[in-house]
């Protein structure tokens, strides 16, 4: 049982991989602003269509017929959707944390409203991440503890794409910010949820969850990872861009590395 939940702290903190690639650059040029908040939304855009969409069918397909399963997913990514607007509309409708309010004044309303925007797209990247890696980190757990050669293997491919998850949390936050602690712990804070769903299924290990309602949990995260995608992750990445093929190329960066993740996940 140690070795199910060291793995899966390793798997689940490789979020701060991710956020120190971000904040060893001294400062966050335009380009790589724009390919560092693209790449992110092309793995989170991979990962939601290529991994937890089918499994959220897979488990549902347990209880329900295949079409029924397919409806409820669907109906759980648009409640997801839904679910990301509404926690939008209930952050603050200006975010002045102490480290933008010092700055202010001296870059001016357009530079503050931009980071404004930039930290509540890394504020909400983070908070839905974590819940993605919540019942991933149970995956993890359940797979080292039957078979530890399968678990390391899910561990390895997990830590892969969850890279990609801390660059997508700390880019935003240290360009709004300027800070590197915040970045960096706000991206490691997105893994942690991993470890901690690890010992809640440690400590459930003789109670299994119904199928049904983990296929509705992971359509919902699949819909909140992708409208946090197109409409934060994207959108900010346009505005950043000194080249119209730099979001593009991020883009496919960032699914090209998930792909070779959820290859070696199927190798596991």
């Amino acid at each position: 049982m140690i070795l199910a939940l060291l793995v899966s702290l390793f798997a689940g903190l490789a979020t701060s991989i991710g956020g120190l690639l971000v904040v060893r650059r001294k400062t966050l040029g335009r380009r790589f602003l724009a390919v560092a908040l693209a790449f992110a939304a092309g793995a989170m855009l991979m990962i939601s269509f290529m991994q937890i969409l089918p499994l959220g069918i897979q488990w549902m397909a347990e209880t329900y017929s295949l079409a029924t399963a397919e409806a409820l997913v669907f109906a759980a990514f648009f409640v997801g959707i839904l679910l990301v607007l509404a926690i939008d509309r209930l952050l603050p409708a200006s975010l002045n944390p102490s480290e933008i309010e010092g700055r202010e004044a001296a870059m001016g309303s357009k530079d503050a409203a931009r980071n404004t925007r930039l930290l509540r797209s890394g504020l909400l990247v983070g908070l839905v991440l974590g819940l993605h890696n919540f019942p991933e980190g149970m995956a993890t757990f359940f797979s080292t503890y039957q078979d530890p050669k399968i678990g390391l293997t899910l561990a390895v491919a997990v830590a892969i794409h969850n890279v990609p998850e801390g660059i997508a949390v700390a880019a935003p936050v240290y360009a709004a910010t300027g800070s590197r602690g915040k970045a960096f712990w706000w991206a490691t804070v997105s893994g942690l949820t991993e470890p901690i769903g690890a010992l809640v299924a440690a400590a459930l290990i003789s109670w299994v969850v119904p199928e049904s309602v983990l296929g509705l949990f992971y359509g919902l995260v699949a819909g909140m990872m992708v409208f946090l995608a197109l409409d934060e992750m994207l959108q900010a990445s346009w505005r950043y861009q000194t080249d119209k093929h730099q979001t593009i190329y991020g883009m496919l960066a960032g699914m090209a590395i998930v792909a070779a993740s959820l290859v070696l996940f199927a190798a596991a």
